[in-house]
């Protein structure tokens, strides 16, 4: 338990965005994912997940860890079958953002949701539901989760005194109910156990900083080594031990995820951007970040989330 508290107390959270969405149309996606935390709570209509197409009840949450993909299927019919990309260059057939007020009997949805989104950092370095390799699952009869999202969602929609400090205070209890439901169901309780690792030893911390603040710079072994002050030989064995993957895996899932960020956030010309995270040739940076998303970096920049429909 004390190791649990541990890893709490080392959590950062941001909020992303949250919404009412209406399903009007049935859609099947293939590898439907997001880049932030999602969870998606099915208010009305049937919903069906994974490549056995289990059912979504009723208030069943989806939680989808950041760029971990599921197959996923909205309304009753079978409807059109999508990959992620082509999902989101179309949404607007498919779902119609609206507050829970506004609801027309003529124009019946065939499913409603709502969605929250957020990120979830441990020392503000380590993307923390990613780093504990955990695929989408679904939470069932979670009262207190359902609850918080809608009190997010109708924070986000008023002007009240306060709101971000709210809303800030309910996204942080939102991700420690998350963490646990899959506690108490033990879920994942080998990757929970192996992959947390990190947090019992400080010099991968300082590796994890080091890596925050220089992604621009030299990232080398030899220089994780120094920072660890550790072997050259030994840095890659150590930090795959603790982590699950070597580290200059690790570094690139760092500067791909700050590309993304400074794609949706920034005005930056791709080749800037490849450049700030580390990557001089900007024609190696876009196969790279292609490889890693699916899609060019330059669509990346118009690409909206579920929170945006």
């Amino acid at each position: 338990m004390e190791d649990y508290n541990k890893i709490i107390e080392s959590l950062n959270t941001r909020f992303n965005g949250t919404r009412y969405v209406d399903v009007i149309q049935s859609v099947k996606i293939s590898n439907f994912y997001e880049f932030q935390n999602s969870l998606i709570l099915l208010r009305n209509g049937k919903g069906f997940y994974g490549p056995e197409q289990e059912e979504l009840s009723v208030g069943d949450i989806l939680f989808l860890p950041g760029s971990k993909g599921t197959d996923l299927k909205l309304g009753l019919s079978d409807g059109i079958s999508l990959n992620n990309e082509e999902f989101f260059n179309k949404r607007e057939q498919f779902l119609r953002a609206r507050s829970l007020h506004q609801i027309n009997k003529s124009d019946e949805p065939v499913a409603t949701l709502l969605t929250v989104s957020f990120d979830v950092k441990a020392f503000d370095s380590v993307n923390f539901f990613n780093s504990l390799d955990i695929p989408p699952f679904v939470i069932k009869g979670a009262s207190a989760l359902s609850t918080l999202m809608s009190k997010i969602n109708n924070e986000a929609q008023h002007e009240y005194p306060g709101k971000t400090r709210i809303i800030n205070l309910y996204t942080d209890e939102l991700v420690i109910e998350v963490f646990r439901y899959i506690l108490n169901n033990n879920l994942f309780v080998e990757k929970l156990a192996t992959n947390s690792n990190y947090f019992k030893d400080p010099r991968l911390i300082d590796i994890f900083n080091y890596i925050k603040e220089n992604l621009a710079g030299d990232l080398s072994n030899k220089v994780l080594a120094n920072v660890a002050n550790v072997s050259e030989d030994y840095v890659g064995q150590y930090f795959k031990m603790l982590t699950g993957i070597n580290p200059q895996d690790y570094i690139e899932y760092q500067r791909m995820e700050k590309a993304v960020s400074l794609l949706r956030t920034s005005k930056r010309s791709i080749r800037t951007i490849g450049s700030d995270v580390g990557y001089k040739d900007t024609a190696y940076f876009c196969r790279r970040f292609k490889m890693m998303f699916g899609i060019p970096a330059g669509k990346m920049r118009r690409r909206e989330s579920l929170m945006d429909v």
